[in-house]
């Protein structure tokens, strides 16, 4: 797996994005699988500079992926409190649909194969396998 380890900061994060995106590309997967990932790679980083690590800029977002002819593997760590992603209320429930909050929880999990949280909600791993 590679590594790339970036400030707190939504400009930074672009860097891993193009990196992955790049080499899914050279992989050959389809427009829309690589559509799939952005989405979901934009939410998880968005997701670790705002709700993990507070809009710190002194903390850091560390991505770790892994881009093959068979599946895109990436884990997104962020330096936050963590969260519990099962008390994320579900965004799709009458209730719920004024509230900003699980909206992009639930797009990874629509758009990937697997999204798992791990270390107390500070990690999250998106994996999509080509069609």
């Amino acid at each position: 797996m590679k590594e790339i380890v970036v400030p707190n900061d939504l400009a930074a994060a672009k860097k891993p994005e193009r990196e992955i995106l790049e080499e899914i590309k050279r992989c050959g997967y389809c427009e829309n699988t690589t559509f799939a990932v952005k989405l979901a790679l934009e939410e998880a980083m968005t997701n670790a500079f705002r709700h993990g690590n507070k809009c710190d800029p002194s903390k850091h977002i560390i991505v770790r992926y892994l881009v093959t002819s068979e599946r895109i593997e990436i884990e997104i760590n962020d330096e936050g409190e963590g969260f519990e992603p099962e008390k994320v209320p579900d965004p799709t429930l009458p209730e719920n649909i004024d509230r900003p909050h699980g909206r992009g929880i639930m797009l990874m999990r629509s758009y990937l194969d697997k999204v798992e949280y791990a270390a107390g909600g500070h990690s999250v791993r998106l994996v999509k396998f080509k069609a």
